[in-house]
């Protein structure tokens, strides 16, 4: 509904801002539709068919919709800079100021809603949308202030400049407005990719597992993170100064870097795995016995 009275205060005004805006959270309602019958799927568990279950499907969902706002946003700012070259547009800046702090008080009471209810569920796709309401509630906030401006100082300089206030208001909006969209979509590529997370990510994981792994006097520790969704795929492969290690220990310490990632992740998958070396001169004399003993048994055979 509140998506509606947006674009039809666009309309009525001309307000290339307003309009940016009501786009925004147009665009925020039509994927927010989907995701209510994706999101049942996110807690089916994983198969031979799917052996990282449906998770992936979140992400590329989230990457969609980035792509929508950039497209959206680009096509607003070339718009407005058209307008800009062609003298401007005068709006009612009293009515579009008042309609954006209304704007703004909503999306702060949004925001707050979802950051209470992501609490437990954690999930991108509310993060995603917290965000977007976030950034319009400062956004909102942000023109309330200009569009006051024209109403509070009618001095003549300013009347000048009114005409072009409200495609520059756009413009610098949409350049603030850009750069969440283009993190998304690269962050999801990423994931879709099964590219390691960000640093800050991998380098926190290291941080809690490896002084409990450090116990088992390893020599080496290699690491393989994903991350599909909202889920992180963790693997841990330790080569051992010795060739035997106890199966309890190892168990053990495997149970101790879950409980550590559990304190800081709600959604994982974690196993420690022993990098197994072989002596090539062991395997070598393997080998040799090997094709000496074919060789014995062949020789038998045509004895007989």
């Amino acid at each position: 509904m509140f998506v509606v009275v947006e674009l039809v205060m666009a309309i009525v005004t001309g307000s290339q801002a307003v309009l940016l805006d009501g786009v925004y959270d147009g665009i925020e309602f039509v994927m927010l539709l989907p995701s209510i019958f994706l999101i049942p799927l996110l807690y089916k568990p994983s198969n031979e068919k799917y052996p990282f279950g449906h998770m992936q499907m979140e992400t590329v969902f989230i990457v969609v919709k980035g792509i929508t706002m950039i497209t959206v946003t680009v096509g607003l700012i070339t718009n407005s800079i058209n307008i800009l070259f062609h003298g401007g547009r005068t709006v009612d800046f009293g009515v579009v100021a008042w309609f954006e702090l209304f704007a703004c008080v909503l999306g702060i009471i949004v925001t707050f809603y979802l950051k209470r209810k992501n609490k437990a569920m954690n999930s991108p796709l509310i993060t995603v949308e917290m965000q977007g309401w976030k950034m319009d509630s400062m956004l909102s906030l942000g023109m309330t202030a200009v569009f006051f401006l024209p109403v509070f100082l009618p001095f003549k300089g300013v009347g000048q400049l009114t005409p072009y206030l409200d495609p520059f208001i756009t413009i610098v909006l949409s350049m603030i407005m850009l750069p969440i969209p283009v993190k998304t979509v690269f962050t999801g590529i990423r994931d879709l990719l099964l590219i390691s997370p960000e640093e800050e990510t991998v380098s926190e994981i290291k941080q809690t597992v490896e002084p409990i792994i450090q116990e088992s006097n390893c020599v080496d520790i290699y690491y393989d993170i994903v991350r599909t969704g909202r889920k992180l795929w963790i693997s841990a492969y330790i080569k051992l100064n010795k060739d035997e290690l106890s199966v309890r220990k190892f168990k053990m310490l495997q149970t101790r870097c879950i409980a550590a990632l559990s304190e800081k992740y709600t959604d994982f998958y974690f196993e420690l795995l022993p990098e197994i070396e072989l002596d090539m001169e062991e395997l070598e004399e393997l080998q040799e016995k090997q094709e000496k003993q074919q060789m014995e048994n062949k020789n038998g055979r045509e004895d007989k």
